[in-house]
């Protein structure tokens, strides 16, 4: 594949130039205005975006353009992560590898703005996981959590995977293989090896796609099954 040539990091991040870079092919019309949007890459009558950060900014943007227009929304996930500090001068000081490993199910993290919008016939979902690094440099008036280190930027060190989500089907084979039919958020938690947090996200969003059904309750808990 050859990289179209006018593809520029002006004002972008550069985990986005370079997720632009990687996923587009010759012919792509690169940040054309569509009923008075930018989009990132135009291919044929596709809008393909490629959103690095939350959805919820999405939300209104791609509920005006599913209407006229076929959307592909390209989302990383990073599977492995290095952390590097800059010292003042924007030099390396450290390299370290992050014991956070992310995974498709992530996705679901960010699918809590607009779960509806999965089911929509024009928009199909796109997660490509990747590996990365972290930029982190020293604000000691900033990040307290993190002891002053602010994250300054995030770039792509290759692409590993692609998943696809074109369906609540296709969202709802993200759930684990040995999930029993009917399940808690407690034991899909269990099963995902994960906090409950994102067993919630899990459910809410599969349930408003039509995927789960709530079929009972196991004392506080909502019991959900597969549809």
């Amino acid at each position: 594949m050859t990289t179209p040539p006018n593809i520029g990091m002006l004002r972008e991040k550069p985990l986005h130039a370079s997720l632009k870079r990687w996923y587009a092919e010759d012919g792509d019309r690169v940040e054309q205005p569509v009923d008075g949007f930018v989009i990132d890459l135009v291919r044929g009558d596709v809008l393909i975006e490629i959103q690095t950060r939350g959805f919820s900014s999405m939300k209104r943007k791609l509920a005006l353009l599913l209407d006229d227009h076929t959307v592909h929304l390209v989302h990383p996930i990073a599977v492995e992560k290095w952390i590097v500090k800059l010292d003042e001068a924007g030099e390396p000081i450290s390299r370290r590898k992050s014991p956070k490993r992310g995974s498709a199910v992530d996705i679901f993290g960010e699918l809590v703005s607009f779960p509806q919008l999965v089911a929509h016939t024009n928009l199909t979902l796109e997660v490509l996981l990747t590996h990365e690094e972290e930029v982190r440099r020293f604000d000691p008036t900033k990040a307290w959590r993190r002891k002053g280190w602010v994250v300054e930027e995030r770039r792509l060190l290759e692409v590993v995977d692609r998943v696809m989500v074109d369906s609540p089907d296709a969202l709802a084979s993200l759930l684990p293989n040995d999930l029993p039919m009917e399940f808690t958020t407690t034991g899909l938690a269990a099963a995902l090896g994960r906090n409950r947090r994102l067993a919630q996200q899990m459910t809410y969003c599969l349930h408003l796609v039509g995927a789960l059904e709530k079929v009972g309750k196991a004392g506080n808990a909502i019991v959900y099954s597969r549809t």
